[in-house]
């Protein structure tokens, strides 16, 4: 007689905590952080009953707070697992299959997988058995359930019933004082007038800034040169994937 089940597959050898969820990447580093938030999400790292569901719009900061909980749950003794639901799409039954077992699951980007009947059938199948089995399952999306593509109604019932955060994007203020964090972990200072001048230039999307930034840090360590505007039009002017605004006049 066959299992119902197919049989897992060997979990592939587990990354040093640090390569599999950066120092950049915690509670305490996310800028204008409610308290609210912080406390349901420690919460749910250190056991507590239930599934959590982030709505937010690109670069708001959903995919942090996921690493984030994972690095806290792992720090409690709790085994926690990150997926992005992109690099799973059309085959989401199986990488389920090799994390069940997990004390939290974080499932990054439901779009990617919203729509497609086989990954949503996976994905509830996914849902039910955590909840039976006391695992925690924190979800991330550009949206709330109701407004991802039609689908399964039994799995968008089920994602309604989880906890909600809405996050909304930073201000001005909010976008600099990232930059300054990410600039001062990495051990260099990002002048004021060079932050002025990149703010100015390049779309105001938080993943692409700090995306940006790594490139800058990279560039500025092989040139053995500070950060200054001199030194990002020089970088910029060499990198024709940066994300320019088009409503900035040069």
């Amino acid at each position: 007689m066959k299992p119902d089940r197919p049989r897992r597959t060997a979990e592939p050898p587990q990354l040093p905590l640090a390569l599999r969820y950066p120092a950049d990447q915690r509670l305490e580093t996310f800028v204008d952080l409610p308290a609210g938030v912080a406390d349901q999400l420690r919460a749910l790292a250190g056991g507590a009953a239930g599934s959590t569901y982030i709505a937010g719009a690109r670069g708001t900061g959903k995919t942090h707070l996921l690493l984030a909980t994972c690095a806290l749950a792992h720090g409690t003794g709790r085994r926690a697992a990150y997926l992005p639901l992109a690099s799973a799409a059309g085959r989401l039954g199986e990488a389920l299959d090799a994390l069940e077992g997990n004390d939290l699951v974080a499932l990054d980007g439901l779009e990617a997988v919203a729509g497609s009947r086989p990954d949503e059938l996976a994905l509830f199948d996914a849902h039910n058995r955590a909840t039976a089995a006391g695992a925690r399952l924190l979800y991330a999306a550009r949206g709330n359930p109701d407004e991802l593509p039609p689908g399964l109604p039994d799995l968008r019932s089920r994602l309604s019933q989880c906890t909600r955060i809405i996050l909304q994007p930073l201000d001005e203020e909010g976008r600099r004082e990232v930059l300054r964090q990410r600039a001062r972990r990495r051990g260099w200072v990002l002048e004021e007038a060079a932050l002025d001048w990149l703010l100015r230039r390049v779309e105001r999307d938080l993943a692409g800034l700090t995306a940006l930034l790594d490139r800058l840090d990279r560039a500025s360590l092989a040139a053995k040169r500070r950060i200054t505007v001199p030194f990002l039009r020089e970088i910029l002017a060499e990198a024709p994937g940066v994300p320019v605004d088009p409503h900035q006049h040069r």
